[in-house]
């Protein structure tokens, strides 16, 4: 590959995607932006993921850097990637999703145009056969630009997703993925987020996630509980931020991500001692941060009650966890 600077580089680390490399490469290769470097970080893939990225490399020289190493899981993916990135900004695409071929164009000119240091793109869930499924709008109430100061609602709203984001690759001084853990952006993208004077989004839908069939019946286990650390390690770079002082915005954080989203993972825990373990560990959180079960049910997002907008069997499942009621809800599962 040349030695031409490039405007946004987008790391991609693949292990064992074979069967959808190829969508996400055609998809990256094809951007409107010119002046992108597509770094891939093959961590030790024993499928075909190899050949497929070689012959991307051997086809689009100017465009591709391609690195292969042992495998470390993704936070060490994305981490070398960070290191041999040479864009002014980052992104990072997972090797079985794909994005719409103007996402880098739009993202880039909206953080040169408001000198926004993070970008954020709406999300589409879609399935094997390309069909969509689920809209996900990441912050439908607010402007193009958004001051973090004035808004700091967008700090609890805001889903913590790496890959639907432009980030200055500046942020990531002295920061990395955390190594050996799972959420790992929940855990590190709040921090990047706290270092923003200003933000910009657009509501356009240009990062396409792939529900795969093989990954629905993954098990959830006690790696859950890496949520709730995240959350802790969120907590204290925001008692070190310019925000310190705004307790409500980091109460509405940790009602978010340390509670409704450690239950959504929660509810698909089948053991029952796992299960309990989890809950009680769930209750000791609350119980240091002062989090009621009134907070909790009163928590709005986006400007409306968050429960309210949930699918009934979530409101459900939410309301008797809330209640006490453990044995009905395991039943119900």
């Amino acid at each position: 590959m040349t030695n031409v600077p490039s405007n946004v580089s987008i790391i991609v680390p693949v292990y064992n995607v074979e069967k959808y490399l190829a969508k996400c490469l055609d998809s990256l290769v094809n951007q409107n932006l010119q002046e992108v470097e597509i770094i891939i970080v093959n961590d030790g893939s024993k499928d075909g993921s190899e050949e497929i990225i070689r012959n991307y490399a051997q086809k689009f020289p100017e465009k591709i850097k391609a690195f292969s190493k042992e495998n470390g899981g993704l936070s060490d993916a994305r981490n070398y990637g960070i290191n041999k990135a040479t864009g002014k900004y980052i992104g990072f695409v997972d090797s079985d999703d794909f994005v719409t071929r103007e996402m880098f164009e739009d993202m880039f000119l909206l953080a040169e145009k408001h000198q926004a240091k993070m970008v954020v793109c709406n999300i589409q869930k879609v399935n094997e056969a390309g069909e969509i499924t689920q809209k996900l709008p990441q912050l439908p109430n607010m402007p193009e630009k958004i001051n973090l100061k004035e808004n700091l609602s967008v700090f609890s709203d805001l889903s913590y997703f790496a890959c639907n984001k432009l980030f200055r690759k500046e942020l990531f001084d002295g920061k990395r993925f955390k190594k050996g853990v799972h959420f790992e952006d929940i855990q590190l993208i709040p921090q990047l987020l706290l270092e923003c004077e200003t933000i910009a989004q657009t509501q356009n839908f240009h990062y396409q996630y792939l529900e795969r069939t093989d990954s629905i019946t993954k098990t959830h286990t006690e790696k859950g509980l890496d949520i709730l650390k995240a959350v802790m390690d969120v907590e204290n770079a925001f008692d070190r931020s310019p925000y310190a002082s705004r307790k409500k915005e980091l109460k509405n954080f940790q009602i978010f991500e340390g509670v409704y989203s450690f239950l959504a993972y929660l509810a698909f825990v089948k053991e029952d001692e796992i299960f309990y373990r989890m809950a009680v560990q769930l209750a000791i959180f609350r119980q240091e941060r002062q989090i009621k079960v009134q907070d909790i049910l009163k928590y709005s997002r986006f400007g409306k009650n968050y429960l309210l907008s949930l699918p009934l069997k979530k409101k459900i499942f939410y309301l008797l966890f809330f209640a006490g009621q453990k044995k009905l809800i395991r039943k119900l599962m």
